[in-house]
Parts: structure tokens; C-alpha cells; sequence
């Protein structure tokens, strides 16, 4: 499962258990992200959580990253017996907003920011997947 984490809201992309095919879940608002997690893993297995990262494009921090260190211990927290790894996002707003174009998406609903938070969290698990 793959975690694109932001202030107001988080996307949340899956794959197959194969782990060939990254795909969009769901968005949810970040304050209700860890009910959203207890009640589906409730139903669903979750081998690994990859949480994208933000970094600048000198690999430095970003401020950002201090909210992401604090979300994956608390992700740790709240689920102990599954790993956390990171992996980069950068560019992957400006990537989701050009596949969405790209994809033929209407601009009314390429405006939905849970669309975008999502179609992240995609790009986020299929680069994980892509250098694995």
C-alpha cells in the first residue's frame, strides 16, 4: 500500500498481489487516515506500507519531511508488524496533474484534489515497484 501523506488529505494507492499493478484506492482527509487504515486492514492484508517522501531537488528535506517522520511513527505505532519503507515523490503532483490530462480527464475533474492525491499515491507505488 502506498501513502501519498499531506496536511488535508492523504492518497492511497494498492497493487496486486503479484505486485505488478499499482492502483488508486481512495483519498481520504488526513485526519481520519488511521480509522480509514484499522478499518481496512480489518478486511484486507497489507504486506508493506511505502510512504512517499518529500525531498527537494537537491535531495535535501523539504519541510514537509517533518510531517511525513511524524506520520510513519505513528504509522509504526498503530501498526507494528508492518514495515514502513520510503520512497521519493517528487514531481509526482506535477505527473499525477499530467496523466490526468493526458488520460482524457475532463478539467472540471482533473480539479479534484482527491483525484490528484490518489492518482500520487499510484505513481508513488509504481515507482516503488519499478526499482524493486
Amino acid at each position: 500500500m502506498a501513502i501519498d501523506y499531506g496536511m488535508k488529505r492523504t492518497g492511497i494507492a494498492v497493487t496486486d498481489p503479484l505486485q505488478i499493478i499499482a492502483t488508486g484506492l481512495t483519498a481520504v482527509d488526513t485526519k481520519n487516515i488511521f480509522d480509514f487504515l484499522k478499518d481496512y486492514l480489518k478486511t484486507e492484508e497489507v504486506e508493506q506500507f511505502v510512504v512517499g517522501y518529500p525531498i527537494h531537488l537537491d535531495s535535501n528535506e523539504s519541510p514537509m519531511s517533518l510531517a511525513v517522520d511524524k506520520f510513519i511513527e505513528d504509522l509504526q505505532k498503530n501498526h507494528p508488524t508492518i514495515p514502513v519503507d520510503r520512497e521519493d515523490e517528487r514531481f509526482t503532483s506535477k505527473m499525477a496533474a499530467q496523466s490526468l490530462v493526458q488520460s482524457g480527464v475532463r478539467k472540471k475533474k482533473r480539479q479534484n484534489k482527491k483525484l490528484l492525491d490518489e492518482v500520487s499515491a499510484v505513481l508513488i507505488l509504481q515507482g516503488y515497484l519499478g526499482h524493486r
